[in-house]
């Protein structure tokens, strides 16, 4: 006796749909041009230590030395990682001219435990920062950059190929 289609278990049509799906999103390019800009500009790190801490907690948003995992090429995290990355670089990028204005704010947001976001912590424990490091950090920032005024990136910048380098 054969069941009719309308009789078959529903879990597996879901898990073959929810298959399906899976795939054709796959096909949809957005997310995918992991292609970090030119850096116009390096900081003038003040401590090897800050410099450290922001490379592990900071620069995959904040900067254009992003290093891509290899789930940022699966869709939909794909996608939340290229909007994360452009949201972070849109507010505050060390490898643009004029940085430093937003330098008071990425302090307080350090501070304060708003980042690193805790989206980006499971799949980067390292980025997790003790308050004492979240305190060092800001401050490293803000003498790098002036604090809440900001000196617009004039301090602590150094165009690229400077004693820095390609550095992050």
């Amino acid at each position: 006796m054969r069941l009719n289609r309308s009789r078959r278990p529903l879990l597996p049509r879901l898990m073959l749909g929810l298959l399906a799906l899976f795939v054709l999103i796959q096909l949809v390019p957005y997310g995918r041009a992991h292609s970090n800009p030119p850096i116009q500009v390096q900081p003038g790190w003040i401590d090897p230590d800050t410099k450290a801490m922001f490379v592990r907690a900071c620069a995959d948003c904040h900067s254009h030395s992003t290093v891509w995992p290899w789930y940022s090429n699966v869709a939909p995290v794909s996608w939340l990682l290229e909007r994360h990355v452009r949201e972070g670089r849109s507010k505050f990028n060390i490898h643009v001219p004029g940085y430093g204005k937003e330098a008071g704010e990425a302090a307080k947001t350090v501070r304060n435990g708003s980042m690193p976001d805790r989206s980006y912590l499971p799949m980067h424990p390292e980025a997790r920062l003790s308050a004492s490091e979240r305190d060092q950090l800001a401050q490293g920032l803000e003498a790098m950059f002036g604090g809440s005024e900001g000196r617009g990136g004039e301090s602590g910048e150094s165009r690229e190929g400077g004693a820095e380098g390609g550095e992050r």
